[in-house]
């Protein structure tokens, strides 16, 4: 005989479950959050922070911005092809190097979560988290990615030369001012790999509760 289905309303979510032993509270779905957050967190920065977690990813390899990559199939039609490689490589190196450094910054970010944020990211989209962790995480991150990188892109001579082209670029409005420096420009790259690889993660969760092993997870994603 089929179970009655029911809903919980909590806080303005509306959770559906079989039978009232599966109802779903906040502490639960706070539970669940957090967990699904931690995970998602540490195996995208797991991914990203190794040899070609970067460059040998076509989901997140950072490429020269706009005017700057039409400049360098110019330079590759001329032989120069070499060193706009060193440089692509330094650039996505950079941000592998520094991927390591965000671990502590979203973990603590998880544990510090509210429930309120935990059943806002429950009732949002595929991207909710992702969102949560750049609200709380982008510009501390940005502080300690901007050294790492910047001694990085340091070691490829064409990194000074790329910040003179590129301040000409947005000096003539062909590139943002923002991708004009460097080592800025990487540093935020890099944090938009990270983010995008956390709610590639995320989607996983969502889509397969149960294969995660996790009772909290199965718990949670599974009555939505």
């Amino acid at each position: 005989m089929l179970h009655r289905r029911h809903f919980v309303c909590s806080a303005g979510l509306l959770l559906p479950a079989f039978g009232a032993r599966a109802a779903l509270n906040e502490t639960d779905a706070a539970s669940g959050i957090r967990t699904a957050l931690e995970r998602g967190a540490v195996a995208a920065v797991g991914l990203l922070g190794k040899p070609d977690g970067f460059l040998g990813n076509p989901l997140v390899r950072i490429e020269l911005p706009g005017y700057l990559k039409d400049g360098a199939k110019l330079l590759k039609a001329t032989g120069q092809g070499k060193r706009v490689d060193e440089l692509l490589t330094a650039m996505n190196r950079a941000a592998e190097a520094a991927m390591p450094e965000a671990k502590s910054l979203l973990v603590g970010a998880v544990k510090n979560m509210s429930v309120e944020d935990g059943l806002k990211i429950l009732r949002g989209g595929d991207d909710a988290a992702t969102q949560f962790f750049a609200d709380k995480t982008r510009e501390p991150l940005g502080q300690k990615f901007l050294p790492i990188v910047g001694r990085a892109t340091q070691k490829v001579k064409l990194a000074d030369k790329y910040n003179a082209v590129a301040g000409k670029a947005a000096g003539m409005g062909l590139i943002r001012s923002e991708d004009a420096n460097i080592q800025q420009y990487v540093t935020g790259k890099a944090l938009d790999g990270l983010y995008l690889m956390i709610g590639e993660e995320e989607k996983k969760i969502r889509r397969d509760p149960v294969g995660t092993g996790s009772a909290i997870l199965k718990k949670v994603f599974g009555a939505l």
